[in-house]
């Protein structure tokens, strides 16, 4: 089921050589000479450069240490956690909302995906000419690089707002292609790329039940009509959520919410793309994930950073099924018989990045949910409830309450069943990155943060800074957002 995430092979021959600067010479998964096509005009070799990108979701400054930072530690879902000596680094600061534009996490989110969009340009430009390939397998790989290239630039609007739209690789000696590479466009011209993107991955992807046993973790027609419907979501495009929402078919809410974030729920009929991980050699799994979120000290496994705060501990109602499945509690015994002893650290760990089989491999089978049908219902309700249909938003929000074992919402009025979905989303989707940007996008931000004693700045913390040495680069190009 993830074979697709191994490991490449490493290529000798260079394809493209990129500038010295750093931001410009971003590595070459995929590096071949026009002479050496041929040996890659097959299925198999098509596949690969497509499965290089995949792959890149696994390395640790893509998924790990430093996103867990900017998407998880800032928000008010977590704290810092770990020893109060230890950083990581940077944890600290972005805990404490101190980080600036030479912050190291902030650096190594924008290059990684930029490297990962470096690698669906490479697929989008190799993939035409690999005409001893099933046109049919072409057509789809392409459909995912451009799934893939929307998703990346849909992390990099949310974190940094306008950013460079790279749309094909570059030619080190064009001064219009050294041009796109460090010119910021507008948050709005990214958003309509990643739209295109995202319209021309529906056109070519099937749907996930099309695909073999093998292959179910590949992005699916249902992967993109989701994450279009969360891009109209951010933009309050409501008209267009509802309709996106309205295409994503074929799933269903598991039955049992804690399952989903173990080995036997993964790829379920809610799943609609998550990134894998496999602990097996020679496998991969996503490099420090579950191992800088373990619980520390004695009888602990792990870093113990990214811990789940108070302030998401209380807005947990009683008998919400999630809060036991989200949060490790110092003490208890785990599903799989393992006791947490009251010696490690912290109080509270991330239940959702623990691995059974491989606790405190660096690598090891936990898989990140990114988009679940659970979601899904929540655009559609919040949707429904701004275009003034709150009656019809209501059963949605209820699906997902009942599934939790909670009783159906008392929310009636607009206001109240639009406070009653943000709640929602917070307990639903804790710890799954969504956290910090979802109370940017609603305007809960600067109330949010203080409940947890943090200072949000308004006009200033919707966006992280973006990284000093890119600016450096830009040579005036390109400006800092606000405040920085």
């Amino acid at each position: 089921m993830k074979k697709i995430y191994i490991s490449l092979f490493a290529l000798s021959v260079v394809f493209f050589t990129g500038c010295a600067d750093d931001f410009l010479d971003i590595d070459q998964t995929e590096s071949i000479s026009t002479n050496d096509i041929e040996l890659f005009n097959n299925d198999a070799g098509a596949s690969s450069f497509v499965t290089s990108i995949y792959s890149k979701f696994l390395d640790w400054d893509m998924t790990s240490f430093g996103w867990i930072g900017l998407s998880s530690i800032t928000s008010d879902d977590a704290d810092k956690g770990s020893s109060p000596g230890d950083t990581g680094t940077d944890k600290d600061i972005l805990d404490a909302l101190t980080y600036n534009p030479t912050t190291l996490s902030v650096e190594s989110v924008f290059n990684a995906n930029y490297d990962g969009i470096n690698r669906c340009n490479q697929a989008l430009n190799i993939l035409p000419k690999l005409t001893k390939a099933d046109a049919n397998l072409r057509n789809r790989l392409m459909g995912e690089a451009k799934f893939l290239r929307a998703f990346m630039y849909f992390t990099l609007v949310k974190c940094y707002g306008g950013v460079p739209i790279v749309d094909r690789l570059p030619n080190p000696s064009s001064t219009e292609d050294r041009q796109m590479l460090l010119t910021r466009k507008t948050a709005s011209e990214v958003y309509a790329f990643i739209e295109t993107d995202l319209i021309d991955a529906i056109a070519a992807l099937p749907e996930k039940s099309a695909y073999a046993a093998n292959e179910k973790a590949r992005a699916s027609k249902g992967a993109a009509y989701a994450l279009l419907a969360k891009v109209n979501l951010y933009q309050k495009k409501w008209q267009k959520v509802v309709d996106n929402c309205n295409a994503v078919t074929g799933y269903s809410l598991a039955p049992d919410y804690a399952t989903m974030f173990r080995l036997a729920g993964e790829n379920d009929a809610e799943s609609i793309f998550e990134i894998q991980g496999v602990g097996s050699i020679p496998a991969r799994g996503i490099q420090g994930y579950s191992n800088t979120q373990g619980a520390r000290g004695a009888g602990g496994w792990g870093w113990g950073f990214n811990t789940p705060s108070q302030s998401l501990v209380d807005a947990y109602e009683a008998g919400d099924v999630r809060k036991n499945a989200t949060i490790i509690f110092r003490g208890t015994t785990l599903y799989d018989g393992r006791i947490v002893p009251t010696t490690v650290e912290n109080p509270r760990y991330n239940y959702k990045a623990y691995s059974s089989n491989f606790t405190d491999l660096w690598e090891t089978d936990t898989n990140i949910k990114y988009l679940r049908f659970a979601e899904v219902l929540l655009m559609k309700a919040e949707a429904l409830n701004e275009l003034g249909q709150t009656s019809a938003a209501i059963p949605l929000l209820n699906q997902i309450r009942n599934r939790a074992g909670l009783a159906n919402t008392t929310a009636l009025s607009q206001a109240d069943v639009r406070r009653a979905i943000w709640k929602e989303r917070r307990v639903e989707m804790a710890f799954e990155h969504d956290r910090f940007f979802d109370v940017v996008r609603t305007g809960q931000a600067v109330a949010a943060f203080a409940a947890d004693g943090k200072t949000f700045v308004a006009g200033k913390h919707e966006l992280f800074p973006i990284p000093q040495s890119f600016i450096r680069q830009a040579a005036g190009l390109s400006s800092q957002n606000p405040n920085y």
